[in-house]
């Protein structure tokens, strides 16, 4: 490895010679007059360590690692060594890339230079004769693929040997996701180990990122191969003013943005941790007439760029995103970050906050912690983890089987849900035991062992990376100096421009309208719970003959919850409720009020064409009964509702635990409600019409199902369910 620093002093770092062979000046001029029409500029020149990136790619094929702050020019790098070797007669480039918005903005600046790029990914796949019909005709300088096309089968098979054997340079964007000890670790990105091993000698690589420390560096070092020029410099980002401002609660946190978002500095992103806090947000700000939009992952791909488009063209003042708008968004003058939350590492956080002030002179960037943030990070960092007996259940259906098994056919096997089936499979087939194949997944037959070890110390380091974000919140030195030094940054120093080295540079009050106004949102309450609606795949598999799409006389209507458990308002409340070791409790009587709130609206909507309910039905609790008695006896009496009773739990009732994916959700539950004998006297004698069936909180929905159908089954008209919590 030869390391250069951006202050280096040596003769050969001065010289532009990463080898200390003297410099090609003929090189240099080549590449300043590209990098002058990439920019538009005449007089530009070089940042330290660009021009000995692209030399060592151009004049000596090296491998390459260049990790420097967003906004320093690393795209320069790879455009300008690009044409450099399609100049000499080298292949396009191939640029692995992990989003579409970068992707999207990558090949807007390469068209800008010059360069002929074109993009392959899931958005695109079937463009792929176009794609190849241009890289046939020598049309294309710039190829990005996502990493996710390197697992395709057609792709890898037929489309990736043709490929390999004409490129010029391989591009690893964003290697940071190379590293599972990194922020973003992606498990496709793995790949490019077997990628880089497949190239020749002769084409140079380049990794770039923003994000690495020296662990992760040393990480991405060994994936690359022997002798790699790596370029670190410093990541301080001058143009940043950091703070941090420690408020009670949700409520006081959405009034300071109420407050205080119009002074704020130009559009900018205001970050979440969840979908819903991100969309609640949003409908706040929008309400009190702020300009602003949603952005999360559950937002469709055409919309995104649209809403991107929006922000770079300063139509809204901010969007609230989630960490779906992270890498690969570019807008050099935005003017601030906020984040309602703090994300679990400060190296995520120096990946999200240095989306602002890349072009410009300064940018004003807010911490808004959340006492709920540990709570939200735990989940997520137990999520990405691979477990032992799932991943062995995986090895053995796919051994088993005789062919290939789609990620539907697997989930009738193995309980879990398709994202983190997904992942795994993703994970085991980077280790070489599993592969995708046309028609799913199959064994390779290669022993495979789960090492423990290894799993225990990424834990241990993501529980230590949660601590280094709250000394962050709570410190009193230089904010930039930390993060940097948490990049292991050699040349960290105290910024001058935080809130801590030079005061509060941002109000801290809260209008007391504004608070009014967000706990008056936060307490607004009720969300649709829609219906299943189809049988999942494979339940005769788990002992439960159905299959298709539930019958007119089974199905239950549209429902209401309360909240969601990742909601800013009440989720707080449900979350405590339902937190492992949380004591069964009547309901609060704040909360009782709120869901008939949730009745009263439902009700001015029409019922979902029910029409009124007439009669209460409750779910049985064996971990909340007395919760569950006492929502029962509030909504009948708030409502003057009959009750007429639970229903019953056969066969030792639900086995199994939230969590679990759709199909083995179903079985857990399938027959073990039932209409007891007084509760189908009661429906028999009863008046026709709707009933309400109340439960406390939901995941997957088949508990509500089933005991639905059994209900429609026993006589009931429509059954609404009402239910206090979702999860997710």
């Amino acid at each position: 490895m030869t390391t250069y620093p951006a202050q280096g002093t040596s003769s050969a770092v001065s010289s532009g010679d990463p080898d200390g062979q003297g410099t090609s000046s003929s090189t240099r001029d080549q590449a300043l007059a590209v990098l002058r029409a990439l920019v538009g500029r005449p007089d530009a020149v070089f940042h330290d360590g660009q021009f000995e990136a692209i030399e060592a790619l151009v004049d000596s094929n090296r491998r390459a690692l260049v990790v420097q702050r967003t906004g320093w020019g690393k795209s320069a790098v790879y455009f300008v060594a690009s044409l450099l070797l399609r100049a000499r007669g080298a292949g396009p480039t191939l640029i692995v890339s992990p989003l579409l918005a970068l992707m999207r903005d990558q090949v807007a600046a390469a068209e800008r230079a010059g360069v002929r790029a074109m993009a392959i990914n899931s958005a695109n796949a079937t463009e792929w004769d176009l794609v190849s019909a241009a890289l046939a005709a020598d049309e294309v300088d710039v190829l990005l693929v996502s990493p996710e096309r390197l697992t395709n089968p057609s792709f890898r098979e037929n489309q990736l040997p043709s490929l390999i054997q004409r490129t010029g340079l391989l591009v690893v964007d964003e290697a940071h996701c190379i590293s599972d000890w990194g922020h973003d670790f992606r498990p496709d990105y793995r790949r490019i180990a077997d990628l880089i091993a497949q190239l020749p000698a002769t084409v140079p690589v380049l990794a770039t990122t923003a994000t690495a420390n020296s662990r992760v560096v040393a990480d991405i070092e060994e994936q690359l191969g022997t002798n790699v020029f790596t370029i670190r410099g410093p990541l301080a980002r001058k143009s940043l003013r950091l703070g941090v401002l420690r408020l009670a609660d949700s409520r006081d946190r959405l009034g300071w943005l109420l407050t205080h978002l119009a002074e704020l500095p130009g559009s900018g992103i205001i970050y979440t941790l969840t979908v819903s806090a991100a969309e609640d947000t949003a409908r706040l700000l929008a309400e009190a007439g702020h300009v602003v939009k949603a952005y999360t992952g559950r937002t469709d791909t055409m919309e995104r760029e649209s809403l991107e488009e929006a922000l770079k063209n300063n139509q809204v003042k901010a969007l609230v995103a989630t960490s779906a708008l992270g890498m690969g968004f570019d807008k050099p003058d935005l003017g601030f970050v906020v984040h309602l939350g703090a994300p679990s590492s400060p190296v995520a956080y120096y990946q999200q906050v240095g989306r602002a002030g890349r072009g410009s002179a300064n940018a004003d960037v807010l911490l808004l912690p959340g006492s709920e943030d540990a709570e939200i990070w735990r989940y997520f960092a137990t999520a990405s983890m691979p477990d032992r007996d799932k991943a062995m259940a995986v090895l053995t259906a796919l051994g088993e089987s005789v062919k290939p098994m789609s990620t539907p056919a697997l989930e009738a096997r193995v309980d879990l849900r398709r994202t983190p089936l997904e992942l795994l499979l993703k994970v085991l087939a980077v280790d070489g035991a599993v592969r995708r194949v046309s028609g799913g997944w199959e064994s390779t037959g290669q022993p495979w062992s789960y090492d423990e070890e290894r799993y225990r110390r990424i834990a241990q380091a993501r529980v230590d990376e949660q601590q280094s974000m709250i000394e962050y919140e709570r410190m009193s030195g230089c904010r930039m100096e930390y993060l940097a030094s948490a990049l292991d940054d050699a040349t960290a120093e105290p910024c001058g421009r935080c809130d801590n080295c030079t005061g509060r540079w941002f109000n801290a009050e809260v209008a007391s309208g504004a608070a009014d106004a967000a706990g008056d949102a936060l307490r607004h309450a009720g969300l649709p719970l829609d219906p299943r609606a189809m049988w999942p795949t494979g339940m005769d598999r788990l002992g439960v003959p159905v299959k298709g799409k539930l019958k007119a006389d089974e199905l239950v209507s549209s429902g209401r919850a309360l909240a969601r458990l990742t909601d800013l308002g009440w989720g707080n409340a449900l979350r405590a409720m339902f937190a492992s070791g949380a004591p069964d409790a009547p309901i609060d009587p704040a909360m009782a009020h709120a869901v008939v709130a949730v009745l009263r609206e439902w009700g001015q909507s029409g019922w979902e064409g029910a029409g009124r309910p007439i009669a209460v039905v409750s779910m049985p609790s064996r971990t909340k009964p007395l919760l569950m008695r006492s929502f029962a006896q509030a909504i009948c009496e708030i409502g003057r509702l009959p009750y007429l009773g639970e229903m019953s739990l056969e066969f030792g009732g639900p086995t199994g635990s939230r969590g679990g994916n759709s199909a083995y959700r179903l079985a857990g539950v399938w027959e073990r409600f039932a209409v007891g004998s007084e509760l189908q006297a009661l429906l028999a004698s009863g008046p026709n019409g709707p009933i309400l069936l109340l439960d406390d909180l939901v995941d997957s929905r088949w508990s509500l199902t089933v005991a639905g159908r059994a209900l429609r089954q026993a006589g009931a008209d429509q059954v609404l369910p009402l239910v206090l919590a979702q999860a997710g």
